[in-house]
């Protein structure tokens, strides 16, 4: 029997990591949860297939131009909060086997409370440090790895290094995709480099973005996709994103390597 999560309840709520609040979105339904003051997940419970933000739509278009329905996806997610991605690729792909890894154990209690996540072994939810996690999985058993994790509005600087890309780089199997959520400033350093050091790791290199994040007049998010095979957008990723209520461009292949300027981040200047 289907287990029905418990009604969630607005409000603030003490987690390892500091104060998660949960709010119903009044203006297109779901649920908000902001951690620490950062937006950091929305989900619908009543529609997996609805993503809220835009970069989690973006990265859902990098897979599915990449992989079909019937595939059975080995995905694994730096990152949980409210699983919001992880549970829209249950749906999109029936067979996928996904871990969440989540650094915060009360949050990942939580969330499994409030929504209905799939179970085990579709979704396991992890609670550990996503470094530690990806140095301890075995070489070439995941298709997909996202990087979705945040201290605040900045991924913590040790899961932004060449050393732990070259970590992620092994877990995945040859071809697979790495994507990489980066939030930053108009001055885009820190997207640069976080470019520029996926891009010393992997073959390949892909940007999206809307075109006010790329010329720098926001303060937003930039998908980093890293492949060791070909990355050329297809017209119909381009019109996908075109077509979003936030249409987003693609940078790829030298115009993405030009953007990617600059040295590759170290665990020395973490």
């Amino acid at each position: 029997m289907a287990r029905t999560p418990a009604q969630p309840t607005p409000g603030r709520y003490d987690i390892d990591t500091g104060v998660a609040e949960l709010s119903a979105d009044t203006i297109s339904g779901g649920w908000l949860l902001t951690i620490n003051g950062a937006h950091s997940s929305h989900i619908h419970p009543d529609d997996p297939t609805a993503l809220d933000f835009e970069y989690l739509r973006q990265m859902a278009a990098v897979i599915d131009e990449r992989h079909t329905s019937s595939e059975r996806l080995r995905v694994l997610h730096l990152g949980g909060a409210a699983c919001a991605l992880a549970r829209h690729l249950d749906h999109r792909y029936p067979g996928a086997r996904q871990v969440a890894v989540e650094i915060d154990a009360e949050l990942a209690r939580l969330v499994r409370e409030w929504f209905d996540l799939p179970r085990a072994p579709k979704l396991r939810i992890r609670v550990g440090d996503a470094r530690e996690v990806v140095t301890s999985l075995q070489p070439g058993t995941r298709d997909v790895i996202v990087r979705d994790a945040f201290a605040g509005d900045r991924t913590p600087r040790h899961l932004t290094t060449r050393e732990f890309t070259t970590a992620v780089h092994d877990v995945l199997a040859p071809g697979g995709l790495y994507l990489a959520n980066c939030g930053d400033s108009r001055d885009l350093a820190g997207a640069r480099a976080d470019a520029a050091t996926i891009g010393s790791v992997f073959e390949h290199l892909m940007l999206i973005a809307d075109a006010a994040m790329f010329k720098g007049r926001r303060t937003g998010n930039i998908v980093i996709v890293g492949s060791d095979a070909p990355l050329e957008p297809s017209a119909a990723l381009v019109r996908t994103l075109l077509a979003d209520p936030l249409p987003a461009q693609i940078m790829s292949g030298q115009r993405a390597r030009d953007f990617a300027r600059g040295p590759a981040l170290t665990d020395d200047d973490a």
